[in-house]
């Protein structure tokens, strides 16, 4: 073996390793994992291939254990102190939880201006929790770059794996994408329910939430509205809740039992397959540009050959694999 060969194998053992812990439900490398994920070197970027590869559907013996919750909305919606609460209550019924924050960018750092633990509070000395801030970057959707990396190698050993949007907008939907259920939250007196509907928001929960119901008649205003709001749109079946994180909180369990409830009706394995073969169509045409897509025949020809590849494979791999079509075609098309 030559010696670039065996570098390369180092080095995907180093991954391949993180991902074995993870699937030993060994919580204590997530920081490690999230570091990793988060590197934008060449060795990074192979190490974390590996490690998707080690908790893929593929090598785990079917999807990962965790519940995947994206959880957005309005800045001042009280996201942060609503998983404050949600956090709690997830470990007193002993559920390990990972919180991945995606915040605003610094423009001159370029990382995460709001701190870890700065937003939402937990015990430092409770190891069942792990709450990580990412930068937002230049990415549109809402996600850093490393958070669906992320939130996949995680779910592998956490029970619930939250991903916090650093906002709403248009172009911030990409939450619905990674998540098997997504809560939207709205603060009351605001005006977000019309800007919702004009931004097509309205489309992509699977739980509203609506904070500071200790404001009363005005949160009971906005819930009115929002079930309106679903109605009008034919999703009358998205529970809309009021919960209030002001001691004494409230609305917490039921918040709980709703997003439970999702999860148990839905086709998580579907969801998921449909997801990792979205994001690694757009990794191939965000490398390879659309002359890549235009080699491979366009969208439907490229969606062909992702349903042709194993359900268990890891977004990377997807990737890989239209990239190795695109060169057949090509090499076809030149010795023809």
């Amino acid at each position: 073996m030559s010696d670039p060969e065996a570098q390369a194998e180092s080095i995907a053992a180093d991954g391949e390793r993180l991902g074995a812990r993870l699937r030993e439900g060994d919580l204590s490398v997530a920081p490690r994992v999230l570091n990793l994920v988060e590197g934008d070197g060449e060795r990074d970027r192979e190490q974390t291939a590996a490690l998707l590869r080690a908790v893929a559907p593929a090598a785990l013996g079917g999807e990962a254990r965790a519940h995947v919750v994206g959880v957005t909305g309005p800045p001042g919606s009280g996201k942060s102190s609503l998983l404050s609460e949600l956090a709690a209550a997830w470990r007193a019924r002993e559920r390990s939880v990972a919180v991945l924050a995606v915040d605003p960018s610094s423009r001159r750092s370029g990382g995460a201006l709001l701190g870890d633990r700065a937003r939402i509070a937990h015990d430092p000395r409770d190891q069942g929790v792990f709450i990580r801030s990412t930068a937002a970057g230049e990415r549109l959707g809402g996600l850093a770059p490393a958070t669906r990396a992320g939130s996949a190698a995680l779910a592998a050993a956490f029970d619930v794996v939250v991903i916090e949007t650093v906002g709403v907008g248009q172009s911030e939907t990409e939450v619905a994408d990674v998540a098997d259920s997504v809560v939207v939250v709205v603060q009351p007196g605001s005006g977000d329910v019309l800007q919702f509907l004009k931004a097509g928001i309205m489309e992509i929960p699977d739980v509203l939430v609506v904070t500071k119901a200790d404001l009363g008649s005005v949160a009971q205003r906005a819930l009115r509205d929002l079930e309106a709001a679903l109605g009008a749109l034919g999703a009358s079946e998205v529970p809309v809740l009021a919960v209030s994180s002001i001691a004494p909180a409230m609305g917490i369990d039921e918040l709980i039992e709703a997003i439970d409830h999702h999860r148990e009706r839905s086709d998580v394995a579907a969801r998921r397959l449909t997801a990792r073969r979205r994001h690694a169509l757009a990794d191939f045409v965000w490398e390879h540009g659309a002359a890549g897509l235009r080699e491979l025949g366009g969208r439907r020809a490229a969606e062909r050959v992702l349903a042709a590849q194993d359900p268990g494979l890891d977004v990377p791999a997807l990737a890989q694999a239209l990239s190795a079509a695109a060169t057949g075609a090509r090499d076809g098309e030149v010795r023809s």
